[in-house]
């Protein structure tokens, strides 16, 4: 077996370092700067070039943690801010429900936001709201939706509360859509935990895998008519990475891209998240090598952390998907709040007491040929409803290039 690998980080600026004490949460191993990595005999070598910053590769469905670099460093998210947005206030409402847009809705805006084209003193359904939102990356959809929580601040709130239950203590919110601001930070780990979350509920997998779709335009004064328009995907390995179910993509001047993407093949569903590498394009191509290497290295690695579990999304409407139970969530330290701010009758008949034995013998095989079944579907269905010069690193597994095509 081979020996247990911790890559320390290249010499860099310090802006460009990441903090020299991060959180321990999902395993000591992950608090470690650098590369965590623990191949066993046969393993793949990561893919070469990997320029983020922070990156993981975990097993949605176990869970483990099969490759780190800088898991816990908080770094500003950009819009894959939007999918703990989501997951905090998607449950609350019917995708179904009609909401009118205040122009009060849209004020507030910041400059340079990215837009699906919501227009005031029109209807809206939520359910198109939300397609403005994982699609079009759209902060208008995002401040309607907040606004329809009872306003941006308690949406910020609401959100600050769901990260640190889902013990996401490297996340500090400070706008609902991911927009800069000044302290908002968040980490490939945490990311990851809001992703994993995310696709245990149907809408938010339903819209995060949605390619293409018709969102409601003006009204036409003329004819008193009210047309659409074609909004597309800006995911870019969408449609493109076999086996890809989301989730979501940002860019903003501070963050530069970041990039959180799930894909499924053979039953097994991985998630990579990807922050801060040289170029835009290269997040893409980073994840997808990234993916290619994580299905290559199945049972050839052992594990170097574990996403926690989150707790049910709280719901005022539809319901959310139940989530497995986990560790019971853990307050942040002080230490670490300031550093990501700072960037769970006995029988009476002989004869009856046989038959009922002969036929609990019956139900125990059916159920036993039953749960076979489960487990195995369980697994595929789960989700429903850099490197320093003296390491030599192997060439991409498989490596699909889409920033390239």
């Amino acid at each position: 077996m081979a020996a247990a690998v911790s890559l320390s980080a290249a010499a860099a600026a310090p802006q460009d370092e990441p903090p020299p004490k991060m959180s321990t949460i999902g395993g000591e191993r992950l608090a470690r700067p650098g590369v965590q990595l623990e191949p066993k005999a046969g393993a793949p070598g990561l893919p070469g070039e990997l320029t983020g910053q922070s990156w993981l590769v975990a097993d949605a469905g176990t869970g483990e943690v099969l490759a780190a670099r800088n898991a816990h460093w908080p770094l500003p998210p950009a819009s894959t801010l939007k999918m703990l947005f989501a997951d905090t206030v998607l449950p609350k409402f019917d995708r179904a429900t009609v909401h009118k847009v205040a122009p009060a809705e849209l004020a507030g805006l910041g400059a340079g936001s990215s837009l699906v084209g919501v227009k005031e003193d029109l209807d809206y359904r939520v359910e198109d709201l939300w397609r403005g939102v994982f699609l079009s990356s759209g902060n208008d959809a995002v401040h309607v939706l907040a606004h329809m929580n009872g306003g941006v601040e308690q949406t910020v709130s609401q959100m600050q509360a769901r990260a640190d239950a889902m013990q996401a203590h490297d996340t500090h919110v400070v706008s609902p859509d991911g927009y800069d601001m000044d302290g908002q930070v968040s980490s490939a780990y945490d990311l990851t935990l809001f992703a994993r979350a995310g696709l245990r509920n149907a809408d938010f997998r339903s819209y995060c895998s949605t390619q293409s779709a018709q969102f409601p335009g003006a009204l036409d004064k003329a004819t008193g008519q009210r047309g659409s328009f074609g909004i597309s995907n800006t995911d870019r390995l969408l449609g493109k990475y076999p086996g890809l179910i989301g989730v979501k993509n940002g860019y903003t001047t501070n963050a530069g891209a970041t990039f959180v993407g799930a894909a499924e093949r053979g039953g097994r569903t991985l998630l990579v998240a990807v922050m801060h590498p040289e170029s835009y394009m290269k997040v893409y191509d980073e994840t997808a090598s990234l993916l290619d290497w994580g299905f290559a290295a199945a049972g050839k690695v052992t594990p170097v952390g574990k996403l926690v579990d989150a707790p049910v999304a709280a719901t005022t409407g539809k319901p959310a998907v139940a989530q497995a139970a986990g560790d019971p969530p853990q307050a942040a330290p002080v230490e670490q709040r300031a550093a990501r701010t700072g960037t769970t009758a006995r029988v009476g008949t002989a004869g009856w007491l046989a038959a009922v034995l002969c036929g609990a013998a019956a139900v125990a095989a059916l159920s036993r040929a039953t749960l076979r079944r489960r487990r195995r579907r369980a697994r595929s269905l789960a989700w429903q409803g850099a490197t320093p010069e003296d390491v030599t690193v192997a060439e991409p597994v498989g490596a699909t290039a889409i920033g390239r095509r």
